[in-house]
C-alpha cells in the first residue's frame, strides 16, 4: 500500500509515516499542499492523508483538485478543528473520504487509513496466474498447486507487480518506487535480497529471471 503523508509539522510527519511503514506501508512525506498535489500527480497513491492546514496550497484546495482527477487518491484529512459543522464540510463539500480530528490515536489512524484502501476500486480480475501459482490480489493470499504460501507484505508486493507484468521486465526503479519508497536507494540490495526469498519460496529458483539493466521478469 503506498501512502502520501501531507503535513507541514515534520515532528508529527516523521512520526506518522515511521508507525504506517512498520505496518509495512509505503509512506512519502509532503509539508506544502502544492507538493502534496504535484506528488499524487505523479505517483498512484492508495491513501492521501491530508491536513487541512498546509502553507502555500491549504489541504481544502487540494483536496478539491484531485477530486477533479480521474482516478484521485482516497483522502484521509486531518484537522485540529473537530467539530461536526467542520467534518461535514469537509466531508460533503471538499470531497473528502474520512475525517479525522487531532489529536488522534495512532491506531484509529492505521484503521481508518486500511478501510479507505479497501474502498479503492477493484481491479476487475482480482485473481492471478501462473503455472500452479494463483495470487488473490483481494484476500492478499497467495497458492501453488492449491497449497497457501506465507509471503510477507514485500514479497507479496514484489510477485504481485512480476505477475501484473505477465513475463514482462519490471524494471528495478519501479519495484523501488511501488514496493518501498522514495527514501529507499535505488541501489539498495532490498529488491535483489527479497526476490531471492520469494524464488525460495516458490520452489523453482528459475521462475524469476533477472534481465541485466532491465529488472526482473518471470518466466514460463
Amino acid at each position: 500500500m503506498r501512502i502520501l503523508v501531507a503535513e507541514d509539522h515534520r515532528v508529527l510527519a516523521r512520526n506518522i509515516a515511521t508507525g504506517l511503514r512498520r505496518q509495512s506501508m509505503a509512506v512519502d512525506i509532503a509539508a506544502a499542499g502544492d507538493e502534496a498535489e504535484r506528488m499524487c500527480l505523479l505517483t498512484a497513491y492508495d491513501v492521501l492523508i491530508l491536513d487541512r492546514d498546509l502553507p502555500v496550497l491549504t489541504g481544502d484546495e487540494v483536496c478539491r483538485r484531485l477530486n477533479e482527477l480521474a482516478d484521485p487518491p482516497r483522502i484521509l484529512m486531518l484537522t485540529a478543528a473537530g467539530e461536526i459543522g467542520d467534518r461535514v464540510y469537509g466531508l460533503e463539500q471538499l470531497g473528502a473520504d474520512d475525517y479525522l480530528a487531532k489529536p488522534f490515536d495512532f491506531a484509529e489512524l492505521v484503521a481508518r487509513v486500511r478501510a479507505l484502501s479497501r474502498r479503492a476500486p477493484k481491479p476487475a480480475a482480482v485473481a492471478l496466474r501462473h503455472g500452479g501459482i494463483v495470487l488473490d490480489r483481494g484476500r492478499h493470499e497467495v497458492r501453488i498447486d492449491g497449497t497457501p504460501l506465507e509471503l510477507t507484505p514485500k514479497e507479496f508486493a514484489v510477485l504481485r507487480m512480476l505477475m501484473e507484468a505477465g513475463g514482462e521486465a519490471v524494471p528495478h526503479r519501479e519495484l523501488v518506487r511501488a514496493v518501498w519508497d522514495e527514501h529507499l536507494s535505488p541501489r539498495t540490495s532490498a529488491v535483489r535480497a527479497t526476490v531471492s526469498r520469494l524464488r525460495g519460496k516458490l520452489g523453482t529458483p528459475d521462475l524469476i529471471a533477472a534481465d541485466t539493466g532491465e529488472g526482473y521478469r518471470l518466466c514460463g
